[in-house]
């Protein structure tokens, strides 16, 4: 059964001496707003979801290079994979309507099932297959409540990448950023429509409500040192219908958070937030 009630939820956050999320056309320094706020995109806390999931055991399809376990090179290469995948078939139309490899592809990837997904893939014929999957999960992008403080450091490598050893080469000179102290916040949501067409259910949702409060263990870099980013709380709504007792832009309206990462909630008549302490 898919999913039966609407569900929005927040996540509240804080970073300490780390780059949560670099901007690579700004020489990887932390994503700023135009007016200095903090950003982290909603396609970082993704990825950082479907790494949380495939950890537990579960299904991912869009695996990152660094965690992929099944040695897929390539998001075609494991949609068309027999072992890991659909199969060649799923992805011929003249074999398998869209609709029923839509199907196939919620069934076994809960990221699919979630998040949606386009399969955009060329084909051994000139045809090819475009097959477009919404989710019913979404998640905005995290601000943080100021303006950020960032500090940049230049830093040397001990030894050069290139070259004879007899001078040391440009690549041996990098930079590192990083955001002093902050406290940002996300919101998101899941709705039951969209599950119908997916199949998300239920359960699903309280697999990702179980993840969303560790999102950052088990992602450490030099970037991001252990214990530099941690999750302090999610809040969860979750409403007595389908369509939601109140539009999501006033349930995440109830929530204020301070510059320490306290916060109050205003309460909305027979809708009670479920508060979840982070990992």
């Amino acid at each position: 059964m898919s999913l039966q009630n609407k569900i929005d939820f927040a996540l509240i956050f804080s970073v300490k001496n780390a780059n949560p999320n670099g901007d690579p056309l700004n020489g990887n320094r932390p994503r700023t707003d135009y007016d200095g706020f903090g950003e982290v995109s909603d396609v970082c806390l993704k990825r950082k979801i479907r790494d949380r999931l495939q950890e537990s055991g579960k299904n991912i399809f869009v695996q990152s290079d660094e965690k992929k376990t099944d040695g897929m090179p390539s998001l075609k290469t494991r949609a068309e994979s027999d072992e890991y995948g659909l199969g060649k078939d799923a992805f011929n139309v003249k074999k398998t309507t869209p609709e029923k490899t839509a199907r196939l592809a919620s069934e076994k990837w809960i990221d699919v099932r979630s998040f949606g997904q386009l399969f955009a893939f060329k084909s051994d014929t000139k045809d090819g297959v475009s097959i477009p999957i919404r989710g019913p999960v979404s998640i905005q992008s995290a601000f943080s409540v100021e303006p950020v403080s960032i500090t940049s450091t230049q830093i040397t490598k001990s030894v050069s990448g290139e070259g004879d050893g007899t001078k040391k080469s440009s690549d041996t000179m990098g930079m590192k950023h990083r955001v002093d102290k902050a406290v940002y916040v996300a919101f998101g949501g899941m709705t039951p429509q969209l599950a119908e067409r997916t199949g998300f259910s239920n359960d699903d949702a309280d697999t990702i409500k179980q993840v969303l409060p560790k999102l950052f263990e088990g992602d450490a870099s030099s970037a991001r040192p252990e214990g530099s980013m941690a999750v302090e709380k999610v809040i969860w709504w979750q409403h007595n219908n389908k369509s939601g007792q109140y539009s999501s832009a006033k349930v995440h309206r109830t929530l204020s958070v301070n510059t320490d990462g306290s916060y109050t909630l205003d309460s909305l008549d027979g809708l009670k937030p479920e508060e979840i302490e982070g990992f």
